[in-house]
């Protein structure tokens, strides 16, 4: 096991790993900017070192900085957590030729997922299902044209570098396609320095659906179970769940057996998630491959009793899964809530600020992961999320109602929170039946636009 491990990483998920190196006996370096000087997860850590100024590409993404702090405490492993340099294939690289153990894939693993085109083209090799799309990249406008037009209208347009959101378009039709394909490009190049485009038929009302996995070094890959992350805003997920009300137990075998034979035959080792887009008829396919931990794990550890964290650093020590798939059980319901410093009432604009008191919820079921205190001060740097809340219970209807008794004991003054657009959704018909879609959101906002105009 390690020595010690560096946290490149801030906020709530830089302690959710603190906390497992704690309860591993392995000490913690916190890195930190000048803007994050009394934030918890540097009160939390056994050493910190401030790596840069406020802005994060000369600080939280300087991979010097964070190299020079390994060298000067004497870290011998680095957990990126989500987010800045999780999935940078090139960081994961510097790391292996300094000696350094990075806490999740090789880099090369990275690029073989990162690429969205070569991904599916793995995927499929594996026997996953792929939604109908191009045959890898398109060249040009014209040849995405002729693309869309054998797949069948309406196309989604994809950044092959891309995620959350960025570096997409869907086109309804062959007159809308040379534009969709030429803002995407831009926008994926300015985003992720890769304008390369691909294309997929546009799956109408589907539900996202993704596949926690545990890969080792020595080719054991278990999943456990799904997650339901269907309600979002503009493609970014604001609730996930486990189980899913959309999947049964013959549907789940199915589709837990295709994320494995997925992981299995690009031999992946450390924690990952692949994501499906499941179509009303139950038909699923693969979307994409997540190779870090994700936002929304604890969903899975309530449901299944396994800390994710631990799994994964004792993975990246060389040592095999504890847990094999048989053992793994979904016990009960788990929900999870983004708490955001956001205005829904005005577009979700960020709203930081300084935090003039805060109490957390608890009770029976219920667990928050934040870094936010009385008197902490959100700034304006970085994503806007303070606190994932999250309830668990032997049924949906439990967790969702010890979600509403948790939202209504939530207390945070000084800045604007998306507390009420949450217990918005937890009253919500469609929600509370289990019946929507990654387009229910939007379109409701949408009617609420429109009735108001009226």
């Amino acid at each position: 096991m390690f020595d010690k491990i560096l946290v490149a990483n801030r906020g709530e998920i830089a302690i959710r790993v603190m906390r497992a190196c704690k309860e591993l006996g392995i000490p913690t370096v916190a890195v930190h900017s000048e803007a994050d000087v009394d934030a918890l997860h540097v009160k939390f850590a056994d050493e910190a070192v401030c790596i840069g100024p406020a802005q994060s590409a000369q600080s939280y993404l300087n991979v010097k900085a964070i190299l020079s702090a390994c060298e000067i405490t004497g870290a011998h492993a680095v957990h990126p957590g989500y987010g800045f340099l999780a999935e940078n294939d090139a960081f994961a690289d510097i790391c292996a030729a300094h000696d350094l153990v990075f806490i999740g894939p090789t880099g090369q693993m990275m690029r073989l997922m990162g690429n969205k085109a070569q991904a599916r083209s793995m995927m499929s090799k594996a026997g996953v299902p792929i939604i109908p799309g191009s045959d890898g990249i398109v060249a040009d406008a014209e040849a995405a044209q002729e693309a869309a037009d054998r797949i069948g209208y309406p196309v989604m347009v994809k950044a092959s570098a891309g995620g959350g959101g960025k570096g997409m378009r869907i086109a309804e039709d062959r007159n809308s396609v040379g534009d969709a394909y030429r803002i995407a490009s831009a926008e994926a190049k300015a985003a992720f320095g890769n304008g390369e485009i691909y294309l997929e038929k546009l799956i109408i009302g589907p539900r996202h659906i993704e596949f926690q996995l545990l890969g080792d070094s020595f080719g054991n890959v278990v999943h456990l179970g799904e997650r339901d992350c269907s309600i979002q805003r503009r493609h970014q997920k604001l609730i996930e769940e486990s189980p899913s009300p959309a999947v049964d137990p013959i549907l789940r075998l199915k589709m837990g057996e295709a994320a494995v034979n997925g992981a299995k035959g690009i031999g992946y080792a450390s924690a990952g998630t692949i994501e499906f887009l499941l179509d009303a008829r139950g038909d699923f396919y693969f979307m994409e491959m997540n190779t870090r931990i994700q936002v929304e794990h604890p969903v899975t550890e309530l449901v299944t009793g396994i800390d994710l964290v631990k799994e994964q650093i004792r993975i990246a020590a060389g040592e095999p899964l504890a847990v094999d798939q048989a053992s793994i059980a979904m016990r009960g319901h788990a929900i999870e809530c983004r708490i955001n410093a956001e205005d829904p009432a005005n577009d979700f604009a960020p709203r930081p600020g300084r935090v003039t008191d805060m109490y957390v919820p608890g009770g029976p079921g219920i667990r928050v992961d934040t870094h936010v205190y009385s008197g902490y001060f959100i700034p304006p740097y970085y994503d806007s999320m303070i606190a994932k809340l999250l309830a668990h219970g032997n049924t949906r209807e439990e967790a969702i109602a010890r979600m509403q008794r948790a939202l209504q004991e939530f207390v945070v003054e000084g800045v604007t929170t998306t507390i009420p657009f949450h217990l918005e959704m937890m009253r919500d018909p469609d929600f509370r039946s289990g019946t929507f879609d990654t387009g229910t959101l939007e379109r409701k906002r949408k009617e609420q636009m429109e009735a108001g105009a009226a």
